[in-house]
């Protein structure tokens, strides 16, 4: 089938890059010129395990192209929204600005029988009312909402092999239209099982943002049992093993520490609180303000045990950062705790060198200010702290023998809880984790 993706950030590259994998015939559209030529290149603009492979794959085959000029989309059945939906500013509201304008894009260049799907995380009820823009245009087209559920880090996997497919379609024949279009496109993984949803659009919304919610909420309530943990001297990593045995429960998304970030889950709760009040059903989900609270407080936890473990100061202390991107895979810094963990730990006039296998140079244009390293040995000497706050391989299994002979103070700040304490310690290190004796 011939699709066309608008959008080629992070969910449309990898999505145009997988559709033409299953088989299909794909445009990617931006209005980032910058970015198109990389993608032409086969470049992906930005760091993505997988990408790399299945899009010099793709471009081989001939069956993808991309373009700045949206009249590339003729001739496409499909049209793939893959916008951003970013947190508007001074508002927890999510900015539809960029979804709306690639609709209007798109009128232009449809015909009879062809479909727009939603791809974006929005608020509930913006389906329906794109849907009637389109009706009302007398294209013939018409709406389907498929929202992703990627895993960055594990994107290109999540989008060719998915573990689970939600349509949002209208009523009736546009509905049934809709529904055999999407089957057509998502045959491979139909055919392997995966299951399928079909509802309507504004179940269809909700799903991805309940599903955000639940996840911030549950990496929140570990981290409420740590703030307990911390003054009871409980071992939270102990607790959440032994709670994670209940089936009804699970393991997964119990790692207490710095908290969550990325482009994801903050701003989406964010805007789910904000629709909710605009709903006039703002209690429903007031808990995730706090959800939200904890979270940002899981970071400053950090910050405080560093100023503690440096007897109540950090200026001029070097404290080495391991990590920058929100969690490892990935070289995305949005709304990361690690980042703020050093650029706070910098406001107090610590030394930062920070250090990170993918996420510097995102980092350094949001603050130049810091000092990076991509040096893991050079990041490490002489310092008076270190910090680990994401929790990539390469640092989870440093040695601290080594690591040791290397630092001016043995004292490491475990903000993901991923070293074995009694191993550090054993080492002659000052260990503190989060939630941990």
């Amino acid at each position: 089938m011939k699709i066309s993706v608008i959008g080629c950030g992070y969910l449309g590259a990898v999505h145009a890059a997988a559709m033409v994998e299953l088989g299909h015939e794909v445009v990617g559209i931006d209005v980032d010129a910058k970015k198109i030529a990389q993608l032409a290149l086969g470049l992906p603009p930005f760091f993505e395990p997988g990408l790399p492979e299945i899009l010099t794959s793709a471009m081989a085959t001939g069956r993808l192209r991309f373009s700045t000029d949206i009249s590339e989309v003729a001739g496409s059945r499909v049209h793939f929204v893959a916008v951003g939906t970013p947190q508007k500013p001074g508002s927890y509201a999510a900015d539809l600005t960029y979804v709306d304008a690639a609709v209007q894009a798109l009128l232009p260049h449809l015909g009879e029988g062809d479909l727009v799907v939603g791809k974006s995380t929005v608020p509930v009820g913006t389906a329906t009312r794109l849907a009637g823009i389109i009706a009302a245009s007398g294209t013939g087209a018409t709406l389907a909402w498929n929202p992703e559920f990627l895993r960055e880090g594990f994107a290109v996997k999540d989008t060719i092999s998915p573990d689970r497919l939600v349509y949002g379609v209208a009523a009736g024949e546009p509905g049934e239209h809709a529904t055999a279009l999407l089957n057509e496109i998502y045959a491979v993984a139909l055919a392997a099982d995966t299951p399928l949803v079909i509802t309507d659009f504004a179940t269809a919304e909700l799903v991805k943002v309940a599903a955000n919610a639940f996840l911030a909420t549950k990496i929140s309530f570990i981290n409420a049992m740590a703030e307990i943990a911390e003054v009871t001297g409980a071992d939270v990593t102990q607790l959440a093993d032994a709670i994670g045995y209940d089936n009804r429960i699970g393991r997964r998304f119990l790692g207490a520490g710095v908290g969550f970030g990325g482009g994801c889950l903050p701003k989406d709760i964010r805007a789910f609180t904000a629709r909710a009040e605009e709903l006039g059903r703002g209690d429903s989900v007031a808990f995730l303000k706090e959800v939200d609270a904890i979270n940002l407080r899981r970071r400053q936890r950090a910050i405080n045990l560093t100023v503690s473990a440096l007897g109540g100061s950090v200026y001029n202390a070097k404290v080495a950062v391991l990590g920058l991107s929100f969690k490892p895979h990935s070289d995305d810094v949005r709304d990361s705790p690690a980042l703020d963990v050093a650029v706070q730990l910098h406001g107090l006039g610590a030394n930062v060198v920070a250090t990170d296998p993918q996420g510097i140079e995102n980092s350094r244009a949001r603050h130049p200010q810091l000092t990076y390293s991509t040096d893991l040995e050079e990041t490490l000497r002489e310092a008076d702290a270190v910090v680990l706050v994401t929790e990539w391989p390469e640092f989870r299994h440093l040695d601290p023998a080594w690591v040791g002979g290397l630092v001016k103070n043995k004292i490491v700040i475990d903000g993901r809880n991923s070293f074995d304490a009694a191993t550090w310690r054993a080492a002659g290190w000052t260990y503190y984790g989060l939630g941990r004796p």
